[in-house]
């Protein structure tokens, strides 16, 4: 008599049931041929097959034209050393509240893509684990120095400089491979963080119409210690100057966490306030930028958010921005950055839990396209310090990571035989 392995059964089962709507009677059943190699682990071929289910246009790999275009050109002009036109740029871009389709602001793209031959130089000396006293990890900036220098009276060029020092102070807070003992890592971090506030701290006065010169500066609070108050202040002045700027809300939050500046009865308020202040353009979605990057890193905090605010905040800022830029970015921190902290502690995964579950809605009734960037941000944490050596290689892996998480949305239809498309006009189903 022939006997087989439940975990054959279980895969004929499931086989069966894809290859007809409706199961057949055991006996029809046609003995299929054993494979000479060894088969897949069964979870391995049911998440391929979910994933070969999925039809979804992929946006570019690169990202965001207008981001790539913005960079691209303050990269230009710093290469031809045409600063006082770099100036002018950042300045109409700032002055105009310009951005990106993604919503990020011209002038900080601007700026990012003028020192990023600077930064770049000096990561790569870092990743190649250079001598701290070599000339590569201190030419970039010495330019950058002598450029502002010669134009010390202008404060987009004063904070050019001054974020590329705050840059290159992430670097060695993160150069944890470096031969270099990491305390010795966090004072040359602190060095850089400290001529940034020597340039930055002269542009008080300017900064109270400029939201680019007021994120430089409050970009310092990542940097030295200061009380929560006031972090909370000016982080409350960067965000009326640009209240439909999500990253500072988000920022804001972070710093409130009590390994920061605050505490987590300073986090509810600040959030609480923001959603007040920002009712106009994102309804209560201030209490959720806010929270966005606490509760996914902060286990006391998610135990404490106020869920029903959260979600409804999740919703108004559809609302307010339902572009594919942003609904990849809520689906994927829905499906990837809050599943990673899952396990910890069941106060924190409960609520963890029921906002994830938010992401069906965002996926099924609100996705069109794929942003595989936006899904490999999700997946390292939205961490502003990960280094990516390959962009390309980079994308990838999130392209893999989307697919296998959004066809999990789908896996009882799929199971059932469907295949799913994403289009302009909705979700279109098929058998298979």
């Amino acid at each position: 008599m022939l006997t087989t392995s439940r975990q054959a059964r279980d895969l004929l089962s499931r086989i069966s049931g894809l290859v007809s709507h409706r199961s057949k009677p055991a006996a029809t059943l046609v003995p299929v041929p054993v494979p000479v190699s060894p088969p897949a682990p069964v979870e391995e071929l049911l998440n391929r097959r979910l994933e070969d289910s999925l039809s979804i246009p992929v946006c570019s790999e690169q990202g965001d034209p207008d981001c790539i275009q913005a960079q691209d050109r303050g990269q230009f002009l710093a290469r031809q050393e045409r600063w006082d036109e770099l100036s002018r740029q950042i300045c109409e871009a700032d002055q105009t509240r310009a951005a990106a389709r993604c919503g990020l602001p011209l002038a900080d793209l601007i700026a990012y893509g003028a020192r990023a031959d600077v930064v770049n130089a000096t990561e790569h000396a870092l990743t190649e684990d250079q001598d701290a006293c070599s000339r590569t990890l201190i030419r970039g900036l010495m330019a950058f120095e002598a450029l502002r220098a010669e134009n010390r009276h202008d404060p987009y060029l004063t904070a050019l400089v001054a974020l590329a020092h705050i840059d290159i102070g992430w670097a060695w807070r993160g150069a944890e491979g470096h031969d270099a003992a990491p305390q010795a890592n966090q004072r040359r971090c602190a060095a850089h963080f400290d001529r940034a506030a020597a340039l930055l701290d002269p542009l008080v006065n300017v900064c109270r119409d400029s939201p680019f010169l007021k994120a430089a500066h409050c970009a310092l609070f990542a940097g030295r210690a200061a009380g929560a108050q006031r972090v909370a202040d000016e982080f409350g002045v960067l965000i009326d100057l640009a209240p439909g700027n999500h990253r500072h809300m988000r920022t804001l939050g972070t710093h409130m966490l009590p390994r920061w500046s605050g505490s987590y009865a300073a986090l509810e308020l600040e959030a609480r306030r923001t959603a007040s202040r920002t009712a106009e353009t994102w309804g209560a979605g201030g209490y959720t930028w806010v929270y966005f990057d606490a509760i996914a890193i902060d286990d006391q905090a998610c135990a404490r958010v106020d869920t029903r605010f959260f979600l409804d905040g999740l919703k108004d800022i559809v609302k307010a921005n339902p572009s594919q830029e942003m609904i990849n970015l809520l689906a994927a921190y829905c499906t990837v950055s809050l599943r990673k902290s899952l396990g910890q502690t069941l106060q924190a995964d409960l609520p963890r839990l029921k906002i994830a579950e938010a992401a069906n809605w965002l996926i099924r009734d609100h996705l069109t396209e794929l942003h595989p960037l936006v899904w490999a941000h999700a997946a390292e944490g939205f961490d502003n310090s990960a280094r990516i050596r390959s962009v390309n290689r980079f994308a990838a892996r999130g392209h893999a990571g989307a697919l296998a998480a959004i066809a999990g949305q789908f896996r009882e239809e799929i199971e059932g035989g469907q295949k799913i498309a994403f289009t302009d006009r909705g979700l279109q189903f098929s058998l298979a």
